[in-house]
């Protein structure tokens, strides 16, 4: 833009002007408010898009929380099957070690009886 004494030329007036007027009128079309009954029209589409998107994710939701129940009761099944298993052998190694005392114990009682008799 030139410049004579602090005043424009015609030409970058003319310019300016027609550039302001087309980015008004771009922005009057994007900016314009729609009828009530185009409005609200768009509002529902808009509600009934997102109430479908909603229901998806809610379906998504819940099969995920299915599937991690599921696979939550087979941990569950495997860790339990492992505890009742170690429970077993646990009692097995007391019932053994239960009768190597009572042999044990057996052994002594008879040996000092011996020494008892002998003695």
């Amino acid at each position: 833009m030139s410049c004579d004494d602090g005043r424009f030329s015609a030409g970058t007036l003319i310019v300016s002007f027609l550039l302001g007027g087309a980015v008004g009128a771009a922005l009057g079309a994007l900016l314009t408010p729609k009828s009530g009954p185009e409005t609200r029209e768009r509002i529902r589409e808009q509600a009934y898009y997102v109430k479908g998107e909603a229901a998806k994710v809610a379906d998504e939701v819940k099969d995920k929380a299915c599937e991690l129940l599921e696979k939550s009761k087979e941990l569950v099944e495997q860790k339990k099957a492992v505890l009742e298993s170690a429970l077993e052998a646990g009692k097995e190694a007391m019932e053994k070690e239960k009768e190597k005392l009572l042999s044990k114990i057996k052994k002594e009682a008879e040996e000092e009886s011996e020494e008892a008799i002998s003695g």
